[in-house]
């Protein structure tokens, strides 16, 4: 069977931290499996390389920035590897580049192209361990790229798609998917399965545990994952097509996203056209928009607020206000101190007064909807940042601690 795993820089962050996982490579290697092991950063090693650059320059090329934010994840498989030889186990480290990984020249969010696996399999062949560099590969110029937030993830998920490999395991500092964040909500229930569409809905909402893009992939490749700790040794969440409960339960999760801002673009010209420009422009400066919702204004005018990340929030003011006439509207105002709860499920489908549920529970808590959007598996809401934990909690005693 082969097997790939993926350590995230928690579980990699020490000394003590890098044996305990170089045991649970050892162990599933010595059962027989071929093993392919991405790593991430330890600890907070990316930050330390950012500050390292701001100290110099404060706006370094992107292309400068992935050639130093690569070191990171390299010092881990060479760690990795070390400990393992030490164990007295084959193992070989290897960069991006070296694992075949190729990707387009869009330096700090690269996208992956094509995997050439003639390395990787002429190591497995050899009966290693192989060790690849999360977060990273090289362009069509040879330079080094990093391929964004979650980049060890989506690393990890391409390669097991590309290999064809029988599971793809993700460790992290917890048990599995939670049916809410259990350091917040004492009561989350940890899951033994969720859907891919589950489980993206999830990671699009503000749940940390893995990142949209390896979700998508593993959606794309039929990639089936297994969320689980490293520092527990206990079975964790399988994300897959099909979910054995997914009848059974109407509600899988709940996640918060409090790193959100919404633009309210006033006094919009109500003509034919001018939804289409505000968006336009903001998604032309690359910001992805999340919930709009337009109220009829006045003297032939509306309000238009959608919802951006906090750190677009300031670039998406700028570029509409750089457009102000050719748009047409007189104002723009900014609120970052909002929060996003949703609600996913895809027993949502078949299950009646959900919605009614959900609005119940953050009336018990005095809590106030400012924007609602939804689908077939999901509800979201634009509450008041200071209520976002309870709410949460509230929605959660209503579908699971009841």
């Amino acid at each position: 069977m082969l097997i790939v795993q993926k350590f995230g820089g928690s579980s990699v962050a020490d000394a003590g931290r890098i044996r305990n996982v170089a045991g649970i490579i050892a162990e599933s290697y010595l059962e027989g499996h071929e093993m392919v092991v991405v790593l991430s950063a330890q600890g907070d090693t990316t930050d330390d390389l950012l500050e390292k650059a701001a100290e110099l320059n404060e706006a370094p090329s992107k292309r400068e920035l992935d050639m130093l934010l690569a070191t990171g994840e390299q010092q881990s498989i060479a760690l990795m590897a070390m400990c393992l030889e030490a164990m007295g186990l084959p193992v070989v480290s290897l960069t991006g580049w070296q694992a075949g990984i190729r990707t387009n020249a869009d330096y700090s969010a690269a996208r992956i192209n094509r995997i050439n696996t003639e390395r990787l399999h002429r190591e497995l062949d050899k009966k290693r361990i192989v060790l690849v560099a999360g977060f990273q590969g090289v362009n069509k110029f040879d330079d080094y790229t990093t391929l964004g937030r979650g980049g060890s993830d989506t690393t990890a998920v391409a390669l097991a798609a590309a290999l064809h490999a029988d599971k793809c395991q993700i460790f992290t500092d917890v048990e599995g998917v939670y049916t809410a964040d259990p350091r917040k909500v004492p009561g989350a229930k940890k899951l033994d399965e969720i859907t891919y569409d589950e489980m993206l809905e999830l990671a699009s909402m503000g749940a940390q545990v893995l990142m949209n893009r390896s979700v998508q992939l593993a959606k794309r490749y039929g990639v089936e994952l297994e969320v689980l700790s490293s520092l527990v040794r206990a079975p964790g969440t399988k994300v897959k097509e099909v979910s054995r409960n997914m009848e059974e339960m109407k509600i899988t999760g709940i996640a918060k996203d409090a790193n959100v801002a919404r633009v309210t673009v006033m006094q919009v010209a109500d003509r034919p056209g001018s939804a289409f420009r505000v968006l336009n422009a903001v998604a032309r400066a690359g910001i992805n928009v999340d919930m709009i919702i337009q109220a009829n204004g006045r003297d032939e005018t509306n309000d238009m607020s959608f919802v951006v990340a906090e750190a677009d929030a300031e670039a998406a003011c700028k570029v509409l206000q750089d457009r102000q006439t050719a748009i047409g509207f007189r104002d723009i105002s900014v609120d970052k101190d909002i929060a996003k709860v949703s609600v996913v499920g895809a027993g949502m489908m078949s299950s009646v007064g959900i919605a009614s549920l959900v609005f119940e529970a953050l009336n018990d808590e005095h809590v106030n909807i400012q924007m609602i959007n939804t689908s077939e598996v999901k509800i979201s809401c634009v509450i008041d940042a200071a209520s976002a934990d309870r709410a949460v909690a509230a929605i959660h005693r209503k579908f699971f601690e009841a």
